[in-house]
């Protein structure tokens, strides 16, 4: 049958536009499959082969020797960082990057614990999961290629892990020779003491730690002290030199370190990686990197009784549940590295995380750090912290001060920019105190909990079940705040910060002459 009048028209019309559609389709998917391929381009070495976005500058470290590799920028570093890099000071955070260097044990070109080692013949990246931490790097030793990538990411690790996705090998790889290198410590390390340990005088930190010869260099110089970056997820500058044997020989030859982690930051700071408002979480973050603190510690030779410093860059202490989270975060931080037998110290600016800090130094409501370092830009080379912290807090040889930051200075012929400190520090605390005993104890309801046993203001929740406590406090009366009759216990509850007070009327094994663990075992007076 033929059809005349509109309806072909109309038919004719719509087939016309199908054929338009079918042909647009056609040419955006071309387009689109040309724009993913210019979108990236491919980066080779040693036979190892990635796709990276295509605006990522790539730089071969061996024609442009002293490149600081920074992972704060997106980038792409082929070959060993140089053993002294062109950095500024204090680069925090970190981005999307790429580092591939030969795997031949050469600096920090080992394996670690961390390390995902592709198949034989293969480029191939296999997601896992080796540490509670994020630590915001994968690393991936390629033994058929003999090269090891390192890919950094702030908020992006799927971006990261999708670049791994596309390796692939090509006719020149080789792989390399024995077995793969590994990160281990040294036996020299045996003999460097815990850091930094007694010094009072002046120090210096830059990004990354400088090599043996440009420490010898300044040895010139009116410094003694260097802060060290061992790890974190928010450590910007690569580590080429921060070894076990440079850890032994600048130690022998009279430098003290100050071994910094530079974590998860503030909850409302820009960082890719930040500390939870939520305090459970907050302080199973704090537990988690300090574990890979001490992990990092280790493996470059730093003992126990070592102060471990988390650095944690100023942000709006205005901001409560910011405030609270650090609090929370550090507080975990310092219980976990005493349970591990070194000592907490953080760095912070003197106005948010220093003035928290000091805000809570005496109530009990958080574990406080052993030792604190502030930075306070006043060219003061002296640990006076003003009015942000209290003469009478952290006393005792347990101060240090960054003065001023981001100077070029040249010793010996070297030429570092720098952070300046001045550090008052003493190893007579190198023990960390016990952690406190633990009791346990079954809660037949959710309970309130205060920050005293006299306080009426709720500061958080004991959910009802097998809790912990440390030790008991007479207290008041549940509904009379002028009345005395029973044991509150001493708790971190499931909600609110640490080191709080449950009334023991919540005790399934509750009595107002002693409350008792769930073995019957009286619970001490705090």
């Amino acid at each position: 049958m033929h059809l005349t009048g509109p309806g072909r028209a109309r038919r004719a019309a719509r087939a016309a536009i199908a054929l338009l559609l079918t042909a647009a389709s056609a040419a955006l998917t071309a387009h689109s499959a040309q724009a993913a391929t210019s979108a990236t381009h491919e980066v080779a070495y040693h036979g190892y082969h990635l796709r990276v976005p295509a605006d990522w500058p790539v730089i071969d470290l061996a024609t442009e020797p002293g490149t600081c590799v920074r992972f704060d920028v997106h980038a792409v570093y082929l070959g060993h960082p140089a053993a002294q890099e062109h950095c500024p000071t204090h680069v925090v955070g970190r981005t999307e990057a790429l580092l591939i260097e030969p795997l031949d044990g050469t600096g920090t070109a080992t394996v670690d614990r961390d390390t995902v080692v592709a198949a034989k013949g293969t480029a191939t990246y296999t997601p896992r999961r080796t540490t509670a931490a994020e630590t915001g790097q994968i690393r991936l030793a390629v033994p058929s290629a003999g090269v090891i990538a390192t890919a950094t990411y702030g908020t992006g690790k799927p971006s990261a892990e999708r670049i791994l996705r596309t390796g692939r090998l090509d006719g020149q790889a080789r792989a390399g020779a024995g077995r793969l290198p590994e990160a281990t410590a040294s036996a020299a390390t045996l003999d460097v003491a815990a850091q930094p340990g007694t010094y009072a005088g002046k120090g210096f930190d830059a990004c990354a730690a400088p090599s043996t010869s440009t420490m010898n260099a300044w040895g010139a110089s009116p410094y003694r002290a260097v802060g060290v970056y061992i790890g974190g997820n928010s450590r910007a500058c690569a580590q080429p030199n921060l070894t076990s044997s440079w850890v032994s020989t600048v130690t022998a030859n009279g430098w003290h370190l100050i071994p910094t982690y530079v974590g998860s930051q503030a909850p409302c700071s820009s960082f890719g990686h930040r500390v939870s408002t939520d305090p459970a979480t907050a302080r199973s973050q704090g537990t988690a990197e300090a574990d890979d603190a001490v992990a990092q510690a280790q493996t470059i030779g730093l003992p126990a009784g070592s102060v471990l410093y988390d650095d944690m860059e100023g942000y709006d202490n205005t901001n409560s549940s910011c405030s609270t989270g650090v609090l929370n975060y550090l507080s975990a931080w310092t219980d976990e590295l005493h349970a591990r037998g070194y000592l907490s110290g953080v760095y912070s600016s003197a106005g948010s995380g220093m003035r928290d800090l000091a805000a809570q130094y005496t109530t009990g409501a958080y574990s406080m750090p052993d030792h604190i370092w502030f930075a306070w830009w006043n060219n003061a080379a002296d640990t006076n912290s003003g009015t942000y912290v209290p003469a009478a807090d952290w006393p005792d040889h347990q101060r240090i001060h960054q003065y001023f930051g981001g100077t070029n200075e040249t010793w010996g012929g070297v030429t570092v920019n720098i952070d300046g400190d001045y550090l008052d520090v003493s190893d007579g605390g190198s023990v960390p105190p016990p952690p406190p005993a633990k009791y346990w104890v079954d809660t037949f309801a959710t309970a309130p909990v205060y920050g005293s046993p006299t306080s009426t203001t709720q500061t958080g929740t004991l959910n009802a079940g097998t809790n912990y406590v440390y030790c008991k406090v007479w207290g008041r009366q549940i509904g009379d705040a002028t009345t005395y009759n029973h044991w509150w216990l001493k708790t971190d509850p499931d909600t609110g910060p640490a080191n709080q007070y449950v009334s023991a009327y919540y005790l399934s094994r509750w009595g107002n002459d002693e409350a008792k663990d769930n073995n019957g075992t009286v619970i001490p007076d705090c």
